[in-house]
């Protein structure tokens, strides 16, 4: 009796069996698909983030490019016209960075003279002309100019002025016909940085005076571009010395956003050397950190380094440091002379969102 009940009862008792077995092989089997699936995801999630990285560095490259070419435009216009741009932005924050380089930049318009500008402070220089020619001189910033006289002699002689200003001033000496003897420029140029978040870090991109520098996560800077300094050898033997100068000036805050609104106006364009010079001098300083004023000295003065290597100095035109080898006195321009043409241009412009 006992056997013919357990007959009846064993296709049942088979049929569950077999639908506890269907769950856990697709238990097993959904299991088997999240390893894996966790398994590749471990595997490529370097790579996607490499690619997210590649991604959003490509664009913040591709921002600071479009933000030079706006702020090259703008700065030829005329004073008080610009434009409005927006820009696509992806993990990107844009910055204006103050003050963030120191140029001097001082030449002699005549060969009879040889006139010295030195800054003593905020509101005194000194001044001294070889020759005594020095009559007369200006100190001009953008919202005044001051006149002095100065007297008869070849000492150094101290002038006190109200003329300082964080962005530029001009020192203009003259002789006793009112010519112009000798000019020296102070400018302290602004710029703009370009930040972006990767996954190691933060990228940033400094845009100062057309120049640019780049950093990396737990990298040093590098420059990338150097600023617009440039020495031509014409056909005739002249030389010719272009210096253009940039200063990006911030009106609040810019920020970051999907799409950022960028207005660029002009302040107006200036020219501060144009024709012959003597006794050309140039020097800078960037205060973004230590590693960029010695890459701005190393490009200047490699052909120099390699003509003193070789002994032929004498015979060496381009750029050579004023006083020691390193650059941080300044710079000057060997020309065995050649006649020089000086020309600087100050470009300003005002970005705001």
């Amino acid at each position: 009796m006992n056997r013919q009940a357990a007959a009846l009862r064993s296709p049942r008792l088979r049929r569950e069996e077999q639908a506890v077995s269907e769950v856990l092989g697709v238990v097993m089997l959904l299991a088997m698909v999240i390893t894996i699936m966790g398994g590749v995801w471990i595997f490529l999630n370097p790579y996607l983030s490499d690619f997210e990285d590649n991604t959003n560095w490509k664009s913040a490259t591709g921002i600071a490019d479009r933000i030079e070419d706006r702020v090259e435009v703008a700065g030829n216009a005329p004073e008080g016209t610009g434009f409005r741009n927006t820009l696509a932005m992806q993990s990107t924050s844009i910055f204006t960075v103050q003050n963030i380089e120191e140029w001097t930049i001082s030449a002699d318009f005549t060969s009879q003279e040889s006139i010295e500008i030195r800054k003593v402070n905020d509101t005194v220089i000194a001044v001294t002309a070889a020759n005594e020619s020095a009559r007369s001189i200006t100190i001009q910033n953008p919202s005044i100019t001051v006149e002095r006289t100065v007297p008869t002699t070849s000492q150094e002689v101290f002038i006190d002025h109200n003329a300082s200003h964080p962005h530029w001033m001009i020192v203009t000496v003259y002789d006793e016909q009112g010519d112009t003897l000798h000019r020296t420029v102070y400018a302290s140029l602004s710029g703009i940085q370009v930040t972006t978040s990767l996954g190691q870090g933060t990228h940033e991109i400094v845009m100062m005076n057309n120049a640019r520098a780049e950093r990396f996560p737990n990298g040093a800077w590098d420059v990338t571009a150097m600023p617009l300094v440039e020495l031509d050898r014409m056909a005739n033997e002249e030389l010719r010395l272009s210096i253009l100068l940039t200063d990006v000036t911030g009106r609040g805050s810019i920020g970051s956003g999907t799409n950022i609104g960028m207005e660029f106006v002009s302040l107006g364009p200036l020219t501060l050397f144009t024709g012959e010079a003597y006794n050309v001098r140039f020097s800078v300083v960037n205060a973004l950190h230590d590693v960029v004023t010695p890459q701005y000295h190393e490009t200047w003065l490699s052909d120099y380094t390699i003509q003193r290597s070789a002994g032929t100095l004498d015979t060496f035109i381009g750029f050579s440091p004023y006083q020691r080898a390193s650059g941080s006195d300044g710079f000057t321009i060997a020309s065995q002379g050649s006649p020089l043409f000086f020309e600087v241009d100050y470009q300003r412009v005002e970005v705001s969102r």
